[in-house]
Formats: C-alpha cells, structure tokens, sequence
C-alpha cells in the first residue's frame, strides 16, 4: 500500500513538473522563482523540470517494484524529508531572502509536500523483502489456523 501511495505522490509531482515543462504557470514563480518562471532558460526547462519529472517518473516505478533496493528508498526518503525541513526552518528563521509569495507558497504548500512525500518514501521502504514475506506468512498462517479452530469449536 505505501509503495502504491509514494508512487502517486511521485506521479503527481511528475505531471506538475511535466505541465510546468510545455509552458504552464500556475505554481511555478511561487516555486523556482519569479525570475526563473519568467524566463525560463533552456538548461532550467531541460533539467529542472523534464528532468525532475524523468526522475519523478522513475522514483514511481522503483516504489511499485520495490526490489531489494530497499536502502535506497530509504535514503530517497530522508533526503526528501530533510529537504522540506531544512528548506522550512530556513525560510521560518528568515535565513533565505525571498518574495512574499515564494516564502508563503512554500511554506503551506511545497515544503510540506517534500515531507510528505519522503515520509511515504520511507513508510514504503521501512521493512525488508525477508521481513515483509515473514509478516505475510505468519498472518496467512494465522488467519488459516483461526479458521479452523473457529471451525473446531463450531
């Protein structure tokens, strides 16, 4: 189930990014800046969008296969979640000097979004292969065996 959510967060956040890439703008000042969304230059569309929505696109996958790269995904987790929390402090500690509508949106929207996104990075990441086919024996197990003591004392 977290894999199947981290894999639409990522989803999402692809098809932002992929919207922003062929010229949309709803978003994008508050985000990159509103020089970047002005002007948008070529390495910036290139790679801070297409590229981000690539990645984006390949972070759904990995979630959905959840092979034995397990600390992988771990690390992609904290490093999203350390993303949205240092990013916050920083703007909340007045460290980084931004436009108003930069510092809002990312804020109430962006950062949380990182958080939240890397907190379901990890959830999906947080057991190994060996742990999760252990827990699923052993509730398959369970379920069988208290069916047929229900059924013995019936």
């Amino acid at each position: 189930m977290w894999g199947k959510l981290a894999a639409c967060w990522c989803a999402l956040f692809a098809a932002l990014h992929v919207y922003w890439a062929v010229g949309g703008g709803i978003g994008l000042a508050a985000s990159a800046g509103a020089s970047l969304a002005a002007e948008r230059p070529t390495w910036f569309v290139l790679f801070g969008l297409w590229g981000v929505a690539a990645v984006l696109v390949a972070g759904a996958a990995f979630c959905l296969l959840r092979h034995p790269w397990q600390r992988v995904g771990q690390f992609a987790g904290a490093i999203l979640v350390a993303r949205g929390v240092l990013v916050e402090v920083t703007l909340l500690t007045g460290i980084s000097e931004v436009s108003a509508d930069e510092r809002f949106w990312s804020l109430v929207l962006w950062n949380p979004w990182f958080v939240l996104g890397g907190g379901l990075w990890l959830a999906a990441f947080n057991q190994s292969p060996r742990r999760r086919r252990r827990a699923r024996a052993a509730g398959g197990r369970r379920r069988r065996a208290g069916s047929r003591s229900s059924a013995r004392q019936r």
